[in-house]
């Protein structure tokens, strides 16, 4: 994965979990929302200037925000769990834990 894909993946996840659209975050940060969206995808990169405002904006640290150990494709996080299910599925009590557990987050 390039370097401008997973930043720009990283800075939706931030807004989306700050629930702002792409046109406040926008507004925010001083910049059109199809500049946004271009940084979001991956076709663009922030400027320094712009990358300090997302910073605030996202109340993030420089070293969170470009942290991409954990950054996968919603595909990639299915797998990973599939398998993960699969793994385990001739195991009754497991099986019983991983479902109260996602039970439990889904209902939040």
């Amino acid at each position: 994965m390039n370097i401008k894909k997973a930043f720009g993946e990283k800075v939706k996840r931030l807004r989306n979990k700050r629930r702002l659209t792409q046109e406040q975050l926008a507004e925010i940060i001083e910049i059109s929302p199809k500049n946004l969206s271009k940084i979001e995808v991956g076709v663009s990169f922030v400027s320094s200037e712009t990358l300090e405002k997302l910073l605030i904006a996202l109340n993030v640290t420089a070293e969170e925000l470009f942290a991409n150990d954990y950054i996968r494709t919603r595909e990639e996080l299915i797998e990973l769990i599939y398998k993960k299910i699969d793994s385990i599925k001739k195991d009754q009590q497991k099986l019983e834990i991983v479902y109260k557990m996602l039970d439990f987050i889904i209902n939040l």
